[in-house]
């Protein structure tokens, strides 16, 4: 059996094979951190469904219904009239949307979720409307039935009365709506028009509104202004729009958006729900910036470059220094440089990510490096395979902490290691290589 061992080709099939039986726990432990992933937005998910999930606002919609008539033709002939009930739905002319959220952190277990309160003010108005465009004769219009709706995504979020002020009047709103053909739910308040709809109405009210994570706007308006304000430090402008004015610093942010409806795939004014305006959202993230997960999956990405480039630096010790290494000795430096992963989940959800790669890094160094020593009997080869360990976990930590330049430094450094690894082994006579070269100290 040792001369089996002894043979240099035998040894490097059976490197080949123990680097693909090393895969098997590497894949385990990306499905760990795939589940530890799950855990966590459980977490969050739970923590949400309690305080207010995402907030999306749509609104104020002005709705006013109106009968159609059509003539159905009967069995025996004849025709008979019936009368349809249907909406117009009338978006505000201008819209401003100003406020402050005040995010918090919560725990779940090991877990931070964050959920906030938003004190929002809307402010806008109505311009008069032209029913003979829409085809509406004035005698079938409901003016005394019309409303105003303001879509809310998650209504437990409300914390307290919302009031419409409109052209010195004042309106309560009340849960639910009437229609569902612009948002499903929400808040609504009746809005009679006795004389018709003849003039400009300005509208205002405020909002006071929880939510988690993301707070969303659409935008309603023929032209609208956002403006929202924070003392949270790391938000993340999300949806179709970005903001026209955004400042963000250790103290906060600040953000204005503006859109025209001309930016936007709906119209100011239609009948029924014949416009979609879900996907028009725009707002901000403040969830907070915990990647480990998505940090550590690439990392163990590259577990089959750290086991290959580490079983190679053993190759290489035993044809250069006739050292002859065991099949379990690779196998137990194959499972610490698994077990680095573990580590490296298992530190980060307690820890900042950089220093849980360090301690990770350093532990997993140490034990190899000292293993090393002790097969190798020379603390120069332990030395310097601790060195070029070290080298590797630092260009993989470098490359996790890019985004646009990762493939361009990952390509690279691939490149510098096969081209160190070609001019190792340049004057290595693979064909004269024996068994009877390689004597086990």
């Amino acid at each position: 059996m040792k001369e089996l061992f002894e043979n240099i080709f035998f040894k490097m099939g059976m490197i080949v094979i123990l680097i693909l039986l090393l895969l098997i726990p590497a894949v385990m432990v990306q499905g760990l951190i795939k589940e530890r992933m799950h855990r966590h937005n459980e977490a969050i998910f739970e923590v949400s469904s309690k305080h207010a999930d995402n907030q999306t606002i749509a609104g104020p919609v002005l709705s006013i219904p109106f009968y159609e008539t059509k003539n159905v033709r009967e069995q025996n002939g004849t025709y008979r009239e019936v009368k349809t009930k249907n909406y117009l739905h009338i978006l505000p002319d201008q819209l401003d949307i100003k406020g402050e959220v005040d995010p918090e952190k919560r725990k779940r277990g090991i877990y931070e979720v964050v959920v906030y309160g938003s004190d929002l003010n809307f402010n806008g108005n109505y311009k008069p409307i032209d029913l003979d465009k829409h085809g509406i004769s004035k005698e079938h219009v409901l003016w005394d039935k019309a409303f105003i709706t303001v879509g809310i995504s998650d209504l437990k979020g409300v914390t307290d009365q919302v009031k419409l002020k409109a052209n010195g009047k004042s309106y309560m709103f009340n849960p639910g709506v009437i229609s569902n053909d612009i948002v499903g739910s929400g808040l609504h308040t009746m809005f009679p028009l006795d004389s018709g709809m003849q003039k400009k109405i300005d509208f205002n009210f405020d909002l006071k509104l929880n939510g988690s994570d993301n707070l969303m706007m659409l935008p309603i308006g023929k032209e609208t202004n956002v403006n929202l304000a924070s003392e949270w430090p790391d938000p993340s402008f999300t949806g179709n729009f970005l903001p026209a004015f955004r400042k963000v610093t250790k103290s906060g942010f600040d953000a204005k958006w503006k859109v025209l409806h001309l930016n936007r795939n709906f119209p100011q004014e239609w009948i029924g729900n014949k416009h979609q305006i879900n996907t028009s959202a725009f707002g901000v993230s403040m969830r907070l910036p915990v990647d480990v997960y998505q940090k550590s999956e690439r990392v163990a990405k590259y577990a089959v470059l750290f086991i290959t480039l580490t079983y190679l630096v053993f190759f290489f010790v035993e044809v250069l220094n006739r050292i002859l290494i065991h099949p379990v000795q690779y196998i137990l430096v194959g499972l610490a440089l698994v077990l680095f992963y573990v580590l490296l989940l298992a530190f980060s959800e307690q820890i900042q990510f950089n220093m849980a790669y360090l301690v990770s890094s350093v532990m997993t160094i140490g034990l190899v490096t000292l293993y090393c020593r002790s097969i190798l009997k020379s603390w120069g080869l332990a030395m310097m395979t601790g060195s070029i360990l070290s080298i590797l976990y630092g260009f993989i930590f470098i490359i996790i902490q890019m985004q646009d330049l990762a493939l361009l430094f990952g390509s690279l450094g691939i490149f510098l290691i096969l081209a160190t690894t070609m001019y190792f082994s340049r004057k290595i006579e693979w064909f004269e290589l024996k068994k009877s070269e390689i004597d086990k100290e």
